[in-house]
């Protein structure tokens, strides 16, 4: 039998202004908690291209992929240890996102959320929201 492995999913970043996209989601692991859409990468599938169908899927909102600004990984454990989910997150800039996001598939709310509310963690939101939107600032000097 072979040893679990992280599964791959991304986050879709998108500046406006100065506000970032967030939603907040319905199922767990983050239940309740504001971050970036995203999901799984399907096989086959870019990230970048992934990035942008959760994206549409969870706002409603479509926009053209940018660059890799950074990668991380979600690891949950149970109370004894055990690991319950890994997923290896990486967040692609999305670029021209124009219109009104509106909440659909596993978001409850999406909202424009000012940048300085983010970086200071003033809702409860997944972590390290706050670091991957300081390197999508510094990617967009």
């Amino acid at each position: 039998m072979s040893a679990p492995v992280p599964r791959l999913a991304v986050l879709a970043v998108v500046l406006r202004g100065e506000d970032v996209l967030l939603v907040r989601r319905a199922n767990p692991p983050d239940a309740g908690l504001w971050g970036y859409p995203g999901g799984k990468v399907d096989w086959g599938e870019t990230v970048e291209a992934a990035a942008l169908r959760e994206l549409a899927e969870e706002t409603g909102l479509v926009a053209r992929a940018g660059t890799v600004i950074a990668q991380t990984d979600a690891i949950s454990r149970g109370i004894d240890g055990a690991v319950q989910f890994h997923y290896h997150l990486v967040a692609v800039a999305c670029e021209g996102a124009e219109g009104t996001a509106q909440a659909a598939d596993d978001a409850l709310e999406a909202e424009w959320v000012p940048v300085p509310e983010v970086l200071a963690r003033a809702r409860p939101m997944s972590a390290r929201v706050e670091e991957v939107l300081a390197r999508a600032l510094a990617a967009r000097v």
